[in-house]
């Protein structure tokens, strides 16, 4: 156990298609579908954790919110512990890679997609810096 606080930033996407969306990152990426709250299709508030830690909400796009994120504009680092078998696993179902798997030179291995809505994530081994 650590004594790490939980996720207290969370980030945040709208998406053209959210239902979609929340496929993709569930069943290809490997996210947990937390809570949806949706209606007619539309996702008004959607959490997907991430099985390391934190994690991303996420909504439809609609015209008229104050939260005025224009879809396929989002990029996250997401820490994983094996990336080979994520990259094998991503890739396999056919999501677009955008940098192959490779090893960095500040000791990470990581690879690159773009999701169906033109969000980048970037995965790797690098789990940040220890705090002070």
């Amino acid at each position: 156990m650590s004594d790490a606080p939980p996720p207290q930033v969370w980030p945040t996407l709208r998406a053209r298609d959210a239902p979609a969306l929340i496929r993709f990152l569930v069943d290809v990426v490997g996210f947990e579908e937390t809570t949806v709250y949706a209606e007619d299709g539309v996702v008004h508030h959607a959490q997907l954790s991430w099985p390391l830690g934190g994690g991303v909400m996420l909504g439809s796009a609609r015209p008229g919110t104050d939260w005025g994120l224009e879809p396929g504009t989002f990029g996250a680092y997401v820490v994983v512990d094996d990336p080979d078998a994520r990259y094998e696993r991503i890739a396999a179902a056919g999501a677009e890679v955008t940098t192959g798997l490779h090893d960095t030179d500040y000791g990470s291995r990581d690879f690159a997609i773009r999701d169906p809505e033109g969000n980048r994530w970037s995965f790797g081994t690098y789990r940040g810096e220890p705090r002070h």
